[in-house]
């Protein structure tokens, strides 16, 4: 409140100003001015909060009703770092997890791929984890729960940065020249490389760690079965090597210990007509079916007599008869359909000594016609010189009580190899699974897809780095005192980007040893890795001395491709979500609402 006095004062801005301050710091503000210039302070200050007081639209719509909005450091960034840290700590145990997915299959699995694949993840920060990862999948074939754990473990301590103050622009920074820093690096460590020639035993080596995340203590049988049907299928030139050309099929029953590599192409099933075994014989691959062809109307026939009712089926007979006929005159001993097969037409077959299979996934048949070299066919008929394939040996073999069909062709080395053959030949294997439950043979198939990819990463790139966690170790070492060299704000972000790589022997320590003794494991790996010459100290999972085991002696190693990938690729999707300050979603799109269940109709309402 502004009290007069008598005294004269000057008035100018500054003395206003000046009055102001010194009003906000007691009840009462004495100005000495008279009463006209009073009402002139009094008039301008009203004037100068007015002007302060700009009016806002409320009724302002940008988006559409329904939208979310989310925006700045607590309700955008904070928030996705907790999404992603949540989907990264689901992936991070090794322990199996128990699926129910959109269709209710069940899935029993610690398989990183199959989880994000099945769980239908909705936050938008932790579908970028996601594409990140399955990137890592089409790439590499391995290390997908490196991409999540990494990227998790670099998000949450970019979260004590930001609580600390630094501006997301300065930890993207920092996590940049960190990552150039250790993929340079991971450069330098490799110290073994695949020898060639290729041995059974020498890439079985290779695959053991990488199968063994999978499936630990089946990883002998495993990696042994995967490098003998590897080896069986490697072309002449290494870098064309196929990975369809491994397949896996699943027989219930037995163990593992029963499972063996069979040449050629295996179907859990046996042929459809009398006809078990040929050799050296064309074939042709039909997908639509081996019947008489139906009418698109319905129509009614009258019968008068006998001679009408004994001929009213001979000319469909004489027609399909005329059909296969052709076929078996074109040399065609083989016949794989993709569809039904009639009783009339399978009569047929049989009388012409045809061997008949049914394939009724596409997927199999392409790659049936890839082995022996044959164009699928639309219509029944005899086949074309060139659409006609070629396989040297069908037959039926008995696998564990159960009566499979083997399509192969033979290579050099075979009984009944013939050098003259001029037909192209696409070698194939396939690995005979056994075990008592599906699950537990759809988690060993995966362990199998996990290994057939390290061969082929593998025969792209042949250099190998430790394993075990030695490597990550390393790395944070030389990332953190590349950090402590550095200069400004951005060296908090390099030091906190080498205390995330510890998260990798960190994850393997818990899991085998707990989280007090993992605590204990790591700080030993740190002492050894500054010791000279340390650097390819690990983790030891079965931990039978402290913990920590070289991996040279072990033959631990894992693939420089597949880690170099994963590193990019963490790092990228973590800098994505830091580089996100906010949110906005739109209304889902529904159709009509679900009607609701009727209750019993005996229930008391």
């Amino acid at each position: 409140m502004f009290s007069p006095r008598k005294k004269h004062a000057p008035w100018n801005c500054s003395s206003f100003f000046l009055g102001l301050r010194c009003g906000c710091a007691g009840n009462q503000v004495y100005a000495s001015w008279d009463l006209p210039e009073l009402d002139l302070i009094q008039n301008f200050s009203s004037v100068l909060i007015m002007s302060l007081k700009v009016p806002k639209s409320h009724n302002l719509q940008l988006f559409k009703d329904g939208y979310k909005h989310l925006s700045g450091l607590e309700d955008a960034v904070l928030r996705n770092i907790q999404a992603v840290s949540e989907l990264s700590d689901l992936v991070r145990t090794r322990r199996n997890k128990l699926l129910i997915n959109h269709l209710g299959r069940l899935f029993v699995t610690s398989d990183a791929a199959t989880i994000i694949r099945e769980v239908e993840v909705v936050h938008p920060a932790a579908k970028l984890l996601v594409m990140a990862s399955q990137a890592q999948e089409a790439e590499m074939g391995d290390a997908t729960n490196t991409v999540l754990i990494l990227a998790g473990e670099l998000l949450k301590k970019a979260e004590h940065l930001l609580i600390m103050g630094l501006h997301p622009s300065e930890i993207i920074k920092g996590y940049e020249l960190a990552s150039v820093k250790a993929l340079a690096e991971l450069e330098n460590l490799s110290n073994f490389s695949l020898p060639t020639p290729m041995t059974q035993s020498t890439l079985s080596s290779a695959l053991k760690p990488a199968i063994a995340s999978k499936q630990y203590g089946h990883e002998d049988a495993l990696a042994s079965l995967v490098a003998e049907a590897a080896l069986a299928i490697m072309p002449s030139n290494p870098k064309n090597f196929n990975v369809d050309n491994v397949r896996v099929v699943k027989i219930m029953g037995g163990s593992l210990a029963g499972s063996k590599v069979v040449q050629g192409m295996v179907f859990g099933r046996e042929p459809e007509g009398q006809v078990k075994k040929v050799t050296r014989a064309k074939v042709a691959v039909f997908t639509s079916a081996l019947d008489a062809a139906q009418t698109e109307t319905k129509g009614t026939v009258l019968i008068k007599n006998a001679d009408e009712m004994l001929n009213f089926t001979t000319g469909e007979e004489k027609h399909l008869e005329k059909i296969f006929k052709e076929i078996a005159d074109s040399g065609v001993r083989v016949i794989v359909a993709g569809s039904t097969i009639g009783d009339l037409a399978m009569h047929y077959l049989n009388r012409f000594g045809i061997a008949v299979l049914r394939v009724l996934s596409k997927f199999e048949l392409r790659r049936l016609c890839r082995v022996v070299n044959a164009t699928p066919l639309a219509r029944m008929g005899a086949p074309t010189p060139e659409e006609a394939g070629f396989i040297d040996v069908f037959e039926t073999i008995e696998v564990g009580g159960d009566r499979v069909t083997v399509l192969r062709q033979l290579v050099e080395g075979d009984a009944g190899f013939n050098p003259q053959s001029l037909h192209e030949k696409t070698r194939t294997a396939t690995i005979v699974l056994r075990g008592a439950t599906s699950n537990h043979l759809d988690d060993l198939e995966r362990a199998i897809d996990d290994g057939v990819n390290v061969i082929k990463s593998l025969l792209k790139d042949a250099r190998l780095v430790p394993g075990a966690g030695a490597t990550e170790v390393e790395l944070a070492r030389r990332v953190e005192t590349y950090g402590n060299g550095m200069k400004g704000l951005a060296q908090h972000a390099v030091k906190r980007y080498a205390t995330a790589l510890e998260v990798v022997p960190r994850t393997l320590a818990e899991n085998a040893m707990g989280g007090a003794e993992g605590n204990e494991v790591l700080s030993r790996l740190w002492a050894k890795h500054e010791q000279k010459g340390g650097e390819a100290w690990g983790v030891d999972v079965e931990a039978e001395t402290d913990g920590t085991l070289l991996t040279d002696e072990h033959k631990i190693y894992d693939s420089l491709a597949a880690k170099s990938w994963a590193i990019k690729l963490a790092t990228e999707a973590a800098i994505s979500v830091l580089s996100v300050d906010s949110i906005i979603m739109s209304k889902p799109a529904g159709g009509p609402k679900v009607p609701q269940q009727a209750g019993n109709w005996d229930a008391d309402d």
